[in-house]
């Protein structure tokens, strides 16, 4: 065998390896292939030059009022964004993936998307988003949050995902349902949120679901 049919047995043998599932319970790491591009966006990890698109959201009262963080100054957004400069692979339980979402048409950076791998044994997932209030109401959120499923039921051999917001908070909890994601509970003065008394909704869809949402209807 020659040194370059070698060389091809070897690359087909590592890609079959790949996409061996392993046994039940033993989970299956996800190293996604950078940047996601959408039809309007693209999903990329961090880098160190987004800490000024960063600040310009994270700082607002409103972004912080459903977040456990409150607004946060340039130097925490700096912290903020080195932190997720590493966060793009998921290895073990408890890893996350935070992305950056830009648009398309100019490089804008309009928030972050993040998939955090729950339980390895029962394959869950969890899902949350943040997104600039200026470009609210143009269906971004919406279009990122289907790519971060995508990943995470593709690739990601996740079984089901989660999602959970403050009641108070509409925006989040009605993207989840336009997702296509169902209440699963409401949690009322479960724990102390900013002082206060909070109410958590706990939103979720399973792999077939999802699946059966997003695979092409065939006419009857």
């Amino acid at each position: 065998m020659t040194v370059q049919l070698a060389s091809v047995a070897i690359l087909l043998l590592l890609a079959a390896v790949e996409r061996v599932r392993p046994p039940e319970g033993e989970g299956m790491a996800l190293y996604p292939t950078y940047p996601v591009v959408t039809e309007r966006l693209t999903l990329r990890p961090f880098n160190r030059g987004d800490v000024d698109a960063v600040f310009a959201y994270r700082r607002l009262d409103e972004v912080a009022r459903y977040l456990f963080d409150v607004p946060l100054s340039r130097e925490e957004c700096a912290l903020a964004v080195q932190q997720r400069i590493g966060q793009v692979a998921l290895v073990a339980e408890g890893d996350k993936i935070i992305l950056a979402v830009e648009l398309n048409a100019n490089g804008q950076l309009i928030g972050e998307v993040s998939l955090i791998w729950r339980s390895v044994d029962a394959r869950q997932g969890e899902v949350g988003w943040i997104f600039d209030p200026a470009y609210q109401g143009h269906g971004y959120a919406t279009e990122a949050a289907n790519a971060i499923f995508d990943l995470g039921f593709g690739p990601g051999d996740m079984h089901r995902l989660a999602a959970r917001c403050d009641a108070r908070n509409d925006a989040s909890w009605r993207l989840m349902e336009r997702l296509g994601m169902r209440r699963e509970a409401h949690f009322r003065e479960h724990a102390i949120f900013k002082s206060a008394w909070d109410e958590e909704y706990i939103y979720a869809i399973l792999w077939q679901e999802w699946n059966a949402l997003r695979r092409p209807q065939t006419p009857g």
